[in-house]
């Protein structure tokens, strides 16, 4: 099963953010990805990071995966398919849609420590952004 591992980080909240992504293929190929959000709270960019995600699973036809987030929101949120904060509703209703496309979908809260991929190239987006070249 593909594992794909997600960050959301934020120089500052709000303050530049980015996307982090990291894919590993069954294969053992790795795949990195990194995108710059604009300025976003730290909880936006954790969402922004999860949709990207999936996204890119899905254009990829990698249908049966196992995500992981160190984000207890988004796991929260995935599994109660419910958020508190109605800012982030619309976010988790896209989710929820894109979640419907996969054959196999798994969501799992790691520690920080075993995101430190994701959260690297989370952290390259923001410094690819035009005031932190």
């Amino acid at each position: 099963m593909i594992k794909v591992y997600f960050d959301g980080a934020s120089a500052g909240n709000p303050g530049y953010s980015g996307a982090g992504v990291y894919i590993k293929r069954d294969s053992g190929q790795e795949e990195r990805h990194s995108l710059p959000l604009g300025i976003l709270t730290n909880h936006e960019a954790e969402f922004k990071a999860f949709l990207y995600a999936l996204e890119l699973c899905i254009e990829k036809d990698y249908l049966s995966v196992s995500f992981r987030t160190d984000s207890q929101l988004i796991d929260r949120a995935v599994e109660k398919a419910f958020v508190k904060n109605s800012a982030f509703q619309q976010d988790l209703n896209n989710a929820l849609k894109l979640i419907d496309k996969f054959q196999l979908f798994f969501l799992k809260w790691i520690p920080d420590k075993q995101n430190k991929n994701a959260d690297i190239l989370a952290r390259k987006a923001i410094y690819m952004q035009k005031d932190h070249k």
